[in-house]
């Protein structure tokens, strides 16, 4: 049961992890060599990976993704530790009022913003491009692009201010609902618990006692 009880542990800490990777914001320091809109076929374990139509339009069997190419610096824990330099696509989808709740209504716009910003390794324009998601090339999926922003230079390094904040409060959070918790289970479970011991003792005494009862009866016929 102990290891039962820590496999499982294990599996939601784990499944918690990789939903806060998925879901939480980065930045990635890039350079934006392209865009392109691709006629995007879905399926069906992929699909989950892919947001939803623009804003106002009908989610069909397939249809048309924007897309951003870009020649990104790697950084791996939400950009605080720079790795080297490699090639990711974005894609650019509205995430509308579904899961993850960013609110992202503007694709069209951050589709302009990027392609106004496309440039050449001789005439450089770097970018930070906010994302969320993975990207596998296995299974076709791809981080969706939320917000771009012009800086100086490949050497600008974001600070997650949001991620920050985030873990902050939901380690509040988590040791909040702990204290809560052990008061509880103080207040209100441990004298129930102590009540159902008692009252087992109890139980237990008076099985002993009629038992003992019932041996000094059969003793006394032995004697005789």
């Amino acid at each position: 049961m102990r290891n039962f009880r820590r496999i499982f542990r294990i599996t939601v800490f784990v499944a918690f992890g990789l939903l806060l990777h998925y879901a939480l914001p980065q930045k990635d320091v890039a350079r934006i060599t392209g865009t392109d809109t691709i006629r995007q076929d879905f399926s069906s374990f992929n699909r989950w990976f892919f947001a939803q139509a623009d804003s106002g339009n009908v989610d069909g069997v397939n249809r048309d993704v924007l897309f951003i190419t870009a020649q990104r610096k790697q950084t791996y824990l939400f950009g605080l530790i720079r790795g080297g330099d490699d090639v990711m696509v974005y894609r650019n989808e509205d995430t509308g009022w579904i899961w993850p709740p960013y609110f992202k209504f503007d694709t069209r716009d951050l589709q302009g913003e990027a392609q106004d910003l496309v440039s050449t390794a001789e005439d450089p324009k770097w970018v930070t491009i906010t994302h969320y998601g993975w990207r596998n090339r296995f299974f076709t999926i791809f981080p969706n692009a939320i917000a771009i922003k012009q800086i100086d230079g490949p050497d600008y390094r974001p600070v997650p201010w949001f991620n920050i904040v985030f873990f902050i409060a939901l380690i509040i959070g988590i040791l909040f609902i702990r204290a809560m918790w052990m008061q509880f289970r103080e207040r209100t479970l441990d004298p129930i618990a102590d009540k159902a011991g008692d009252r087992l003792d109890h139980v237990n005494a008076d099985l002993a006692e009629r038992r003992g009862r019932i041996r000094r009866w059969l003793d006394s016929w032995k004697s005789k």
